[in-house]
């Protein structure tokens, strides 16, 4: 494991000069490192200068892609029924320039094709950013709306924060597909609906700000230089949902902050201060990151510096209930560089947020960060996430340079992975990957019922190799290997994984509690690459077991647990 000590920079050139023979290419992109302590999955990521989204496996072979027309636009997930949603652009829309813009979201089916397309895109709305499919089917969407000058004055904006006479506030649809290329609206939440201002008392909004947390002042701007004022004023960046609260998390890169709203109300009551669950209709339950943005606290007590990909961690997982947040790290006071940050809202059982009166939004601080050791290592000036695994690591994507890696909570460095397609499709082994961002990555289990009865038969990388850098890697493991049971404890079915080195006569037994063999797995001859077997243990009853793998001399053993 290598320890984070190093930055994830001086890392990747260890790993290259360590490995590169005499005469051969370094290894510029795919997969560096990849040790036992990974989580294992399927590694999904859509390159945005580049048209096709791909599902890698933790030795960095690919395993399926979506080749699509349109070129992606950020946001990419993977469905259970096995289908990927995605954001798209169909050329720009020139009424709103802006970065992050879409227009398009797009459910493609494992084939390829397109099971649903919906577009929304005009002179006075367009989707950007990112995009969040609920349990019931619909998708939650980010989008900017379009207000004039006068419009923003009549509501209390600042006439000298309107350098282009236009503000495009963001808000949020809940769409319901219909048929292949539909949809309906059956919910909205508009920020424009929850402002403050004490700017000018005879316009609307008038109030205190530092009275009312759980309202956004219209006046609030803190870009410098040719963005302040500008147009698009929330630019939010991100969008997550959580089942058990029914609340909606997103992330605001030009206010600094996450909010947490309500998503139980009706659209009539999200546009007002009462109703729902919670009982404050659409206004915000919960913001953190920036107290100064409500009155609550100085630039000292600011927290984040342009954040992307502000995430629930799952229920179940470590830190569940927690927020995890990639804190980019623009315009720090001390210089740029980029942390990953978990936070742990002041959160009662029913789903309150605790506050108390003319004070700021806690945690004071985050419960955990990561950086580099020499933090200037590490520092990604936009896009890019994080999230959690159930064992507790944590994938982070460093989306300006393409990176992917895991880190333990000890923060050793695990799984590293460069993205090796820019715009013209995937490089060769030992060239630059220039122009390789990626919004963010997300990890997916074995156990995740989109690949249930699909080919997840692994196939090469991505990146081309030249015969000149096969000389010198060969796109074979280097070591035997057997990798930790996935799932373990499980119940039903669970994936063994091993490394061979060159061509071997392989056995791996199952064997009870007692030494007994109750079961061979494979036996026979395997050419070297990378491999997997699946033990099928309905008949099996609750218990550990234990699986030995042996290839000429090479021999280990490993247990597991199934628990019925």
């Amino acid at each position: 494991m290598i320890n984070k000590r190093y930055g994830v920079i001086p890392v990747i050139f260890i790993i290259l000069f360590a490995f590169v023979p005499a005469g051969a290419q370094e290894r510029t992109v795919g997969l560096l490192i990849n040790e036992d302590d990974a989580f294992i999955g399927y590694t999904l990521f859509a390159p945005m200068p580049y048209h096709v989204t791909y599902l890698i496996d933790n030795n960095g072979l690919l395993v399926h892609s979506w080749e699509c027309e349109d070129r992606p636009r950020f946001a990419a997930r993977l469905l259970e029924t096995g289908n990927l949603l995605r954001s798209s652009m169909r050329g720009e829309n020139p009424d709103f320039p802006g970065g992050g813009s879409g227009g398009i979201v797009q459910e493609i089916a494992w084939d390829g094709s397109i099971v649903w397309e919906f577009e929304y895109s005009s002179d006075q709305y367009l989707l950007h950013h990112d995009i969040k499919n609920l349990p019931n089917g619909n998708v939650l969407m980010i989008a900017w709306e379009y207000k004039s000058g006068r419009e923003a004055i009549e509501a209390g904006r600042d006439p000298d924060l309107l350098p282009s006479n236009k503000l495009w506030p963001d808000y949020i649809i809940e769409v319901e597909p219909d048929g292949q290329s539909g949809g309906n609206i059956v919910w909205e939440w508009h920020i424009w609906d929850h402002l403050i201002q004490d700017f000018d008392p005879a316009k609307e909004n008038y109030g205190v700000v530092g009275d009312h947390p759980e309202l956004l002042d219209i006046n609030y701007d803190p870009r410098t230089g040719p963005n302040y004022g500008g147009a698009d004023w929330n630019h939010m960046n991100s969008i997550d949902y959580n089942q058990e609260l029914d609340q909606i998390l997103v992330s605001a890169h030009t206010q600094n902050e996450i909010y947490v709203i309500d998503h139980s109300t009706t659209t009539k009551e999200a546009a007002g201060h009462s109703g729902g669950r919670y009982g404050k209709g659409g206004d915000f339950l919960y913001r953190w990151g920036n107290p100064r943005s409500y009155g609550a606290g100085t630039e000292e007590n600011r927290r984040f510096f342009r954040q992307h990909n502000a995430r629930w961690i799952e229920p179940g997982f470590p830190g569940e209930r927690n927020i995890l947040v990639f804190n980019n790290g623009l315009n720090r006071p001390d210089g740029d560089y980029s942390t990953v940050e978990e936070i742990e809202p002041p959160i009662d059982d029913e789903g309150n947020y605790l506050l108390v009166p003319g004070t700021a939004f806690g945690p004071e601080e985050s419960v955990w960060i990561y950086t580099a050791e020499n933090p200037y290592d590490f520092y990604s000036m936009s896009l890019s996430g994080a999230h959690r695994f159930p064992s507790g690591n944590t994938l982070i994507c460093d989306g300006q340079a393409g990176t992917f890696f895991e880190i333990t909570s000890e923060e050793e460095i695990v799984w590293l992975y460069i993205n090796p397609v820019n715009a013209d499709g995937p490089v060769d082994q030992g060239d630059p990957p220039l122009e390789n961002i990626v919004f963010w990555a997300r990890r997916y289990a074995p156990d995740f019922p989109g690949f249930e009865g699909r080919d997840m038969t692994p196939g090469q990388p991505i990146e081309g190799y030249p015969t000149d850098v096969l000389e010198g890697f060969e796109e074979i493991p280097d070591i035997f290997a057997i990798f930790p049971n996935y799932p373990n404890p499980f119940n039903a079915t669970t994936t063994i994984k091993y490394n061979l080195p060159n061509s071997a006569d392989i056995i791996i037994e199952i064997y009870d509690i007692l030494g007994r063999s109750i079961e061979t797995l494979v036996n026979g001859q395997q050419q070297a690459g990378y491999h997997q077997g699946v033990w099928d243990a309905k008949d099996a009853s609750s218990g550990m077991y234990f699986y030995r793998i042996q290839a000429g001399d090479y021999s280990e053993i490993k247990k597991m647990l199934v628990l019925k």
